[in-house]
């Protein structure tokens, strides 16, 4: 960010002595204050009891002083006048304390970032991606030059716009064209030249699309729509079929090339009956059709039924054994055994005691 200053009378006084020693610039300031007292102007010294806060990169100062509530309310206008000049005063002061630069045309110091974050509507707008043309005339080294809008018209002998409405030598103010050798003698050229036009206008329009779809990362279809640099066999192959079923009769009564196959994953056209003639056979559809719904019955899998049976007889033996209560001395030492009675000694040792 860069601001622009113009001098004042006190500013050139002390720009032109800086070669002097600090007395003497003291001196030439007071000489200016008294000089701007005498012909009524203010001074650039403001005195606060509190200083104020700055946020330079935003050109803002913040005054926390306590308002003379006496004097504001004998004459407010007045009142206001002053704090907002004494405010902007310390403000621009506080500019001129930046690192300068001196041009041609002004002074400029250069801000810093702003510290107060200022509330918008919408979010800050993002910087275009450049276009393909401006990414080679970068790698190129190509600057674009600014021409002048207005250009000497010969034959009108006045000054025209080079683009746009009344154009120099604009083509479409012509009322004969010269027919070329080459061209046939019949042909229309004021149509040929129309035609021109909006395939021209159509492609710049369709290269500012593609440019939007790069730039958001869209991949752009090529079949029908942009021609490929090297489209594929399979491309070609889907092309022409495009192109074959765009006509009014949806390719019917289109050729087929020399060597042309069929379009592989084709979709297959739905067959209807007729709906006048003979209907034999949508009556026997229907036929068919009741013929199922009432003889609908459920069918019988021996297989799954006799894997059932033999689970539920499975499950009725063990309900069988669990009621059935133990019997023998095996039983009646196995209850002892979980109620904590006649646990088994350990077998001693024959070898010997102890091992």
């Amino acid at each position: 960010k860069r601001v622009g200053f113009r001098f004042s009378r006190a500013v050139c006084l002390c720009a032109a002595c800086g070669g002097m020693a600090a007395a003497e610039v003291v001196e030439v300031l007071a000489g200016v204050e008294q000089q701007q007292q005498g012909d009524g102007l203010h001074s650039v010294r403001v005195h606060k009891d509190l200083e104020l806060e700055f946020d330079l990169g935003n050109a803002a100062a913040f005054d926390t002083n306590a308002p003379n509530a006496g004097e504001f309310r004998r004459n407010p206008e007045t009142f206001l006048r002053s704090l907002a000049r004494g405010n902007t005063q310390l403000l621009v002061n506080a500019m001129w304390a930046l690192p300068v630069e001196r041009l041609p045309e002004a002074v400029v110091a250069k801000l810093p970032e702003g510290t107060t974050r200022i509330p918008r509507e919408k979010p800050v707008p993002k910087r275009r991606p450049p276009t393909r043309w401006e990414e080679f005339a970068k790698l190129k080294g190509i600057r674009k030059k600014k021409k002048t809008n207005l250009v000497w018209d010969k034959e009108q002998n006045d000054w025209r716009r080079r683009w746009g409405y009344k154009r120099v030598n604009d083509p479409t103010k012509e009322w004969v064209i010269e027919v070329p050798e080459s061209a046939d003698p019949n042909e229309d050229q004021f149509a040929k030249r129309a035609t021109a036009k909006k395939e021209r206008v159509a492609k710049n329009e369709l290269n500012r699309l593609r440019n939007i779809a790069r730039s958001q990362k869209i991949k752009v279809p090529t079949l029908g729509i942009t021609p490929a640099s090297q489209p594929s066999k399979s491309e070609l192959s889907k092309a022409i079929h495009v192109a074959k079923t765009s006509t009014a009769s949806v390719g019917k009564f289109q050729a087929k090339l020399p060597k042309e196959k069929e379009l592989r994953n084709k979709a297959k056209k739905r067959k209807f009956q007729p709906l006048i003639g003979d209907f034999s056979a949508e009556k026997q559809n229907q036929l068919e059709l009741l013929k199922v719904m009432a003889g609908k019955k459920p069918k019988l899998d021996l297989t799954r039924a006799v894997n059932r049976q033999l689970r539920e007889d499975d499950q009725e033996q063990a309900a069988k054994r669990k009621k059935v209560g133990p019997k023998g001395k095996k039983g009646h030492k196995k209850q002892n055994q979980k109620d904590g009675k006649g646990q088994r000694r350990k077998p001693a040792n024959k070898k010997g005691r102890g091992k």
